[in-house]
């Protein structure tokens, strides 16, 4: 007998060589007509692999993350599968799941293949599916393998199992097609109820340039049709909310090829968005305790090796600046944290100064591929809401928890209600990615997760995602359509504390090294409005959109008002425009509603008479008429209502 400890902390034993499914059956035969795979001592397997000994065991489903990884990957093998009938000899490359659906590389040899024939695809792809055919995993020698490569003339697939150790090389077969694969894979075909081909693309064979093109097709599957209705709806809505299409209807930013790749240029009315975005962060921060600095946008080369960027982001980083001196060589800067690090190091500090909290928006710049630039939210410069948290060792888990308070606070006030915290920890079989001591990453591991649980945070921890110098809490946020986006970091440093020689004079009248909390709740600022303009559709709260009020004379009769009703607003700090075009009022208010003004004020004869607006609101009509006076007061309950006040 085998024991196996279930998520919920129970034991219970089995015969071994058990399954998953077997224990799922156990538990119920609902539970099991709905499990995907499973997680065996933290690793994912098939369902019906045997289990050999006492294991931790987790039931994964359609709503688990590796649930869905196992659903979508065994729908790429479903897809080859259903392209090696309809195009004989075709060859493949790799198919993994990614973050919504799969992708397969595909080489068709001579045959002709457009996206005209996705659909005929599909369809081969559903008819397969109802046939049920189980995914049995077989494990073979390197010579087998190469064998029967060798016969099906695929020279990727040869390729791949050169780099495979023997007596580690598994092929998985469903129906009449077999693929090399590690797995895992769902029980059988018949999960697979909704299929969609969204797109084909061009792709390098190990994404070398000098290697073969292949097809690339992007698909994604569901075991409900609703579920894939519901997906494409969101598809439609993603395009109509793209932040590069609103950002250029809404004027907020653009982009010049003279200024360079990757460098945005923010337009009027976006800068304002931004300001009110940092004039909100600031008053926040100077609550919490925190201190303005400013540094510059280069720094000396030293500085950055002394820190370990150099050695980390060298490559991604632009080429040095040289100077007229010999041998000085400059960088833009590719992290606030070492200019902070000398800030601190600028004159003694006691263990009375600490924590000390230095914040800054502070600009840096990575040189992304051209290939990998997209919009907002994959820049070549970019600002950080940066600060550095330099504390006591026994100051951490409640400075961190401070810090948890202050990024929350953020996303409640921008509308952001569904989120999960990412423990992002070392990969501890790969540990010469990061610097520092053993002993005190497990302290700053440790800080952290007794921190989030406090909190009461829903949280999920991943292995080798955390900074190069420590550990990090990083936010997971879902938008509006259900999309995931990682907005908002904290990360604990004992390692640049260390690299920059930081003191303090302790109690004990000696020298002590303090610990470094990076953190940015908007991460990047120009990546976080990105995500919050698809996430609002444009439409922003009032207390932040750059237009809040549109001011619309009926005729130009009214012009003097409209403009007296102007000047009133900006002495209120409600910032507007004044819509002098000669077009007739509907006209106007559409194009303001198209503009996603929130509040329009119509001005005609009476109002001007008797000092009043006649008050619209964005998406809801007519609200009445008010006194100057009132609207402003009107207007102030809702820009607080907006900041969630």
């Amino acid at each position: 007998m085998i024991k196996i400890t279930l998520p919920d902390g129970s034991v219970r034993e089995y015969p071994k060589g058990s399954s998953a499914m077997d224990v799922a059956i156990s538990i119920s035969e609902g539970l099991a007509r709905n499990v995907l795979s499973a997680e065996v001592n933290g690793e994912v397997w098939d369902a019906d692999r045997k289990i050999t000994q006492d294991s931790t065991l987790k039931l994964l489903t359609w709503n688990d993350d590796d649930g869905k990884a196992t659903f979508w990957h065994s729908s790429a093998h479903l897809m080859a599968e259903a392209l090696e009938s309809l195009y004989p000899g075709t060859k493949f490359g790799i198919g993994p799941s990614i973050d919504q659906g799969y992708y397969y590389d595909v080489d068709f040899g001579d045959k002709e293949f457009d996206s005209a024939d996705l659909e005929k695809i599909e369809k081969k792809m559903l008819e397969l599916a109802k046939q049920k055919n189980t995914y049995d995993r077989k494990e073979v020698s390197k010579a087998d393998a190469i064998s029967h490569f060798n016969e099906k003339g695929d020279e990727y697939k040869l390729e791949l199992i050169d780099g495979l150790e023997d007596g580690s090389i598994t092929f998985y077969t469903q129906g009449g097609f077999t693929d090399l694969c590690r797995g895992p894979h769902i029980p059988h075909t018949g999960f697979i109820k909704a299929v969609k081909l969204l797109n084909v693309a061009g792709a390098y064979w190990r994404g070398d340039e000098k290697r073969k093109q292949l097809t690339r097709i992007y698909g994604i599957t569901f075991p409900k049709q609703k579920e894939l209705t519901e997906f494409l709806h969101n598809l439609e809505e993603a395009k109509k909310r793209d932040h590069r299409k609103l950002g250029k209807e809404l004027e907020l930013f653009t982009f010049s090829e003279k200024v360079g790749l990757g460098l945005p240029l923010w337009l009027p009315k976006g800068t304002r968005l931004r300001e009110r975005l940092e004039s909100f962060m600031r008053r926040a921060q100077v609550k919490a305790g925190y201190e303005p600095v400013v540094t510059p946008h280069i720094g000396h080369k030293n500085l950055y090796v002394t820190s370990g960027h150099y050695e980390k982001y060298g490559e991604d980083s632009f080429k040095p600046i040289q100077t007229p001196n010999e041998g000085e060589e400059f960088l833009l800067k590719p992290m606030n944290c070492p200019h902070h690090c000398e800030i601190y190091n600028s004159k003694p500090r006691s263990y009375k100064d600490l924590p000390l909290r230095l914040a800054e928006f502070g600009t840096v710049y990575r040189y992304e591929q051209s290939g990998e630039l997209h919009g907002l939210t994959r820049v070549r410069g970019f600002t950080q809401d940066d600060a550095h948290i330099f504390c006591r060792p026994d100051q951490v888990k409640e400075e961190f928890k401070k810090v948890i308070d202050l990024v929350l606070y953020v996303f409640t006030s921008l509308g952001f209600q569904d989120y999960v915290a990412q423990i992002s920890l070392r990969d501890p079989e790969n540990k010469e990615k990061y610097i520092g001591d053993d002993a005190l990453w497990v302290e700053a591991e440790s800080a952290i997760q007794e921190a989030a649980e406090e909190k009461g945070l829903n949280t999920v921890t991943e292995l080798g995602e955390a900074a190069f110098y420590g550990p990090k809490l990083d936010f997971m946020v879902k938008d509006a359509l259900g999309r995931k986006w990682q907005l908002g970091t904290i990360q604990v440093d004992y390692t640049l504390p260390e690299r920059f020689k930081l003191e303090y004079t302790g109690s004990d009248n000696q020298k002590h090294r303090p610990v470094m909390i990076h953190r940015a709740p908007f991460g990047s600022l120009e990546r976080f409005v990105a995500v919050l303009i698809e996430h609002c559709g444009g439409e922003f709260p009032l207390w932040l959109t750059p237009d809040q009020v549109a001011i619309l004379p009926i005729s130009e009769k009214y012009a003097d008002y409209a403009q007296e009703l102007y000047s009133a607003l900006e002495e209120a700090d409600i910032t507007g425009f004044v819509d002098h075009r000669d077009e007739k009022i509907g006209r106007k208010i559409r194009d303001a509603e198209v503009k996603k003004i929130p509040i329009m004020l119509i001005v005609g004869e009476k109002e001007a008479d008797q000092k009043e607006v006649s008050v619209r609101k964005h998406g809801q009509g007519d609200q009445g008429s008010m006194s100057i006076t009132d609207f402003i007061a009107y207007f102030n309950k809702e820009k607080s209502a907006s900041l969630g006040n």
